[in-house]
């Protein structure tokens, strides 16, 4: 790589025979091309997080493009990575809040001030990490330990997704549904369409929701005036945060389960392409974190890297840094449609609700996967403590409040999955390895 802040980008002529790496790019067509893929990738969770918490989906989609460009400047485009929603912030975001789960969330304002709050925590650990390094981190999160605040998430946000679909049996039956259709792209379809099983699955569920109610007269009809009164562009629409103290102190734990996601992202990205990207982890934790300060005080979501997109990397091997920039640019573009918008804002409850329990199951599952992964000898007595007591805090939302300051169940599991590991530790024996 050279010495300058970016990347020159050589060229390669096609990507038939070889890996493209985040130095290199294809020619630009085939690259508008990579960049619509990677945005479908991450469509999927960038919208439905922001319905879970009545955000507005537009507005954040046009967010996670900002963030995405911001990561890309300060990386120096160095690393390929899509920032969208954070699943972190559901269920404290929830709380804070009191959303009942339908509709636009009324306080908003509030949510943002703590989604700063914990955008600044972040950029401050990236200020250290880029002095110090990330020896510290590695040593405080552990695969046992990481597992666990990814498992706790999903685990967390399940009563949220099933107390969504329980209005009436119609409701759940459509739920079902969803939770039908999106296994069955899973486990029946190949190549892209699986990897998209979220959306696509979501997609049919939709339209057979559509034909049940619309066509034949059973639950709630969809309601597709919105669409059509929607206008095709316009300014998406800001929101101004509130710095509550009880929601900023609430929101950024979830700093640190931030910095363990984007971590792992970026070995996985530095496996994948045979590149150590450690030198950057300080400047991306600083991106990241940027990108979730000014989502917040322009009235979206706090964001993280994408897994999703990660996924689309390995299978086409195509790391250019430069696909990023474009798939940002067109969601700024996406973000300019009102009538976009409005299309994602008629999506019924109970599909939501369905992709919802399968989203959260996933989340969990991946947590156990860092576990398998990573070989985490359970045999260990610390290792089965650290995992079982982690779950059980943040599965049952044990909360912790010490005077203003206040926990949720991902707070406190995160925080005491970190400390509980710490006090277990064990001294290790004369000449072993730690």
């Amino acid at each position: 790589m050279s010495d300058s802040w970016f990347p020159r980008w050589r060229v390669q002529a096609s990507a038939a025979q070889n890996v493209v790496a985040p130095d290199e790019r294809l020619p630009w067509p085939q690259m508008f091309a990579m960049g619509v893929q990677h945005v479908v990738a991450m469509f999927g969770s960038t919208v439905l997080a922001p319905l879970l918490m009545g955000f507005d989906p537009n507005l954040c989609i046009f967010m996670s493009g900002i963030g995405t460009l911001l990561f890309f400047v300060l990386v120096g485009g160095r690393v390929p990575s899509y920032l969208g929603s954070s699943f972190a912030f559901i269920g404290l975001v929830i709380a804070v809040t009191g959303y009942g789960g339908h509709g636009p969330n009324t306080n908003i304002p509030v949510a943002l001030g703590g989604i700063i709050a914990c955008g600044v925590a972040y950029a401050l650990i990236g200020l250290l990490v880029s002095v110090i390094g990330t020896k510290w981190i590695e040593t405080l999160m552990p695969p046992v330990v990481t597992g666990a605040i990814v498992a706790v998430i999903g685990l967390n946000l399940a009563p949220t997704a099933v107390k969504g679909v329980n209005g009436s049996e119609f409701d759940a039956s459509m739920a079902l549904v969803t939770i039908l259709c999106v296994g069955g792209v899973a486990v029946f379809t190949r190549g892209m369409l699986q990897r998209l099983l979220i959306l696509v699955g979501l997609v049919i569920a939709y339209v057979i929701y559509a034909i049940v109610t619309n066509g034949m007269g059973l639950g709630k009809p969809i309601d597709f005036a919105i669409v059509a009164n929607a206008a095709w562009f316009g300014l998406p629409k800001f929101t101004s945060p509130v710095f509550d103290p009880h929601a900023m102190t609430m929101l950024v734990p979830i700093a640190v389960i931030l910095v363990a996601e984007n971590l792992g992202h970026i070995k996985a990205v530095s496996a994948m392409t045979g590149q150590n990207l450690d030198r950057y982890i300080g400047r991306a934790f600083i991106g990241d974190g940027l990108a979730t300060i000014v989502s917040g005080f322009l009235g979206g979501t706090g964001v993280t890297t994408y897994g999703e997109n990660i996924g689309v990397m390995a299978v086409t091997r195509i790391y250019s840094t430069l696909v990023f920039a474009i798939a940002a640019l067109i969601a700024l573009v996406l973000g300019f449609s009102p009538k976009f918008g409005a299309v994602i804002q008629t999506i019924p409850g109970p599909v939501l609700g369905g992709v919802s329990i399968v989203v959260f199951g996933l989340i969990a599952v991946t947590g156990a996967r860092i576990w398998v992964v990573n070989k985490v000898d359970f045999s260990d007595n610390r290792n089965l403590i650290v995992a079982a007591v982690t779950l059980v805090l943040g599965a049952g939302d044990f909360s912790l409040k010490l005077g203003n300051f206040g926990l949720g169940g991902i707070g406190t599991a995160t925080f005491g999955a970190i400390i509980l590991y710490a006090l277990l530790r064990k001294k290790p024996a004369q000449g072993a390895v730690v």
